[in-house]
């Protein structure tokens, strides 16, 4: 444990630098994919790789948007914005997001956030049941006036996997995992107003994906992109703007279209608020310890 933990601080470390860069970059009226580009470059520039996509989540978009090659959306003015971002050393994870407030009245939905997600990481103990940080998250959130969003949760990470499993909710619930030494978890509270559904939807659209299974393809052209596709990120999610802006072996379109098709790779639809109100995001990445958890992204 002692090698993956080292491995974990580093990859923590590069994360909190990358935070740091996120945290005090203008991104009012600049182009999403620029952003996206900019905070993976940075994550490149530490020697690491991006866990997955830089995901941008503007005002009621709450997850899995990541600009596809050729997004022409820039941050509007007086919006909302979650920046969730991850780094991968080794097959070793660790995830974070911050929210960024462009308009003053969405300011105490972040302070709402953060303090729900320190209020969590408090309260993590080996033994201590999931559930019970559901509770704490949901009713910290609750005492700024706002809801959580109740179908979205935290996650347990480990090598080389995202969402290995177990899932930490945001509202109280029948979660019926413990906390065990060693395990490593991302926390992540959403918030949106009180008068909002509290829940995301699937929106149309898929711009994040993942390798599912080698056989199915049946050109060769995409044939040969899956085994692109899972040499390069293996069970890891990518964004299809990397491989239309990196694959240069004949039609990309079509070789892409046939693997979605036959489920080779599935995508991660874009989430957004039920109601369309918008969402504020914080989560840091801990791994379980006898006596709490240390917090390896802050």
């Amino acid at each position: 444990m002692s090698q993956e933990l080292d491995n974990l601080v580093k990859s923590g470390r590069i994360l909190s630098e990358v935070r740091e860069f996120v945290r005090t970059m203008p991104i009012q009226d600049k182009p999403v994919l620029e952003v996206c580009e900019d905070v993976e470059r940075k994550i490149r520039d530490f020697g690491a790789n991006p866990a997955f996509p830089c995901n941008v989540g503007i005002n009621d978009i709450t997850a899995h948007y990541t600009s596809p090659y050729d997004d022409q959306s820039v941050i509007p003015a007086n919006s909302l914005v979650k920046i969730d971002f991850g780094v991968e050393l080794e097959g070793f994870i660790t995830d974070s997001a911050i929210a960024i407030s462009l308009n003053p009245m969405y300011d105490s939905m972040i302070v709402a956030a953060e303090t729900a997600l320190n209020e969590a990481l408090a309260a993590v103990a080996p033994g201590r049941k999931l559930s019970e940080i559901g509770t704490v998250v949901e009713r910290c959130i609750q005492r700024y006036g706002f809801r959580p969003i109740r179908n979205l949760t935290g996650h347990k990470i480990e090598r080389y996997t995202i969402h290995a499993g177990k899932s930490i909710p945001n509202v109280s619930g029948m979660e019926t995992g413990r906390f065990e030494v060693g395990e490593v978890y991302a926390i992540e509270p959403f918030v949106t107003t009180r008068d909002a559904e509290g829940a995301v939807n699937d929106g149309d659209a898929a711009y994040i994906f993942r390798f599912v299974r080698e056989k199915g393809a049946r050109s060769r052209a995409a044939a040969e992109l899956l085994q692109y596709i899972h040499s390069n990120y293996k069970t890891l999610p990518f964004a299809s703007r990397w491989i239309f802006k990196n694959w240069k072996e004949g039609d990309v379109q079509s070789a892409f279209e046939e693997l979605t098709a036959k489920r080779c790779i599935v995508g991660y639809p874009v989430l957004v608020e039920a109601s369309g109100k918008v969402v504020a995001q914080a989560e840091h990445t801990l791994v379980v310890t006898n006596d709490g958890c240390r917090v390896l992204t802050r």
